[in-house]
């Protein structure tokens, strides 16, 4: 992170590397005349491994595998429970911040939280950028003409299996998918590489 925010580029910089991390990302009005910005990235979750079944063998391995069988449907059934509770969050951080660059220190303490956490190190890497991202095109296009006092929500929560990462902004509602068309759209690509380079 370069110690003076303002020379981090912008012009849809920030918008490209958070189409490049996100598995979904939209930006959306809401009913209290606020706007959501939304990023998802799924992840997968180191588990147990799984017995293999071998139909073909008698006596003491036929008993063996009958019993990892076993273990195989109790793991299935835990697998149906692990489902029902991938919606259950395992750590959620909301907090509202002013329309301040440096504020960016505080975003990235709360990120921090979240390093204990079983997220694999490029997605949770991948999301710290994102939310500075997310946050740092409030406080710069959104909150541009607005007092510094005007807030900034942000919500993290993390699933067994994905984070959401939510950044609402009181600034003038406009059509992000075409604006992300119209950046990816531009000559200069950039990779991925390219954009955790510049930040």
């Amino acid at each position: 992170m370069r110690d003076n925010m303002d020379e981090i580029p912008s012009g849809g910089v920030g918008i490209k590397l958070m189409s490049k991390i996100a598995d979904q990302l939209s930006y959306t009005r809401t009913s209290d005349s606020r706007n959501c910005l939304f990023i998802l990235k799924y992840y997968q979750h180191l588990s147990g491994l799984v017995p293999s079944q071998h139909s073909t063998q008698s006596g003491f391995f036929k008993r063996s595998s009958d019993v990892l069988n076993g273990l195989n449907w109790f793991q299935k059934q835990r697998n149906r429970e692990s489902e029902r509770s991938s919606n259950q969050p395992i750590h959620k951080i909301s907090v509202q911040l002013k329309s301040e660059l440096k504020a960016v220190d505080q975003v990235l303490s709360l990120i921090q939280q979240l390093e204990p956490l079983p997220i694999p190190e490029a997605v949770f890497q991948n999301c710290k950028l994102a939310t500075i991202e997310g946050f740092t095109n409030a406080v710069r296009h959104a909150h541009k003409h607005l007092p510094l006092a005007t807030p900034i929500d942000l919500e993290i929560t993390v699933f067994h299996n994905r984070i959401e990462i939510k950044i609402w902004d009181c600034g003038q509602p406009f059509d992000f998918n075409a604006k992300l068309q119209e950046e990816l759209q531009e000559t200069s690509q950039f990779s991925l590489n390219d954009l955790e380079f510049m930040l």
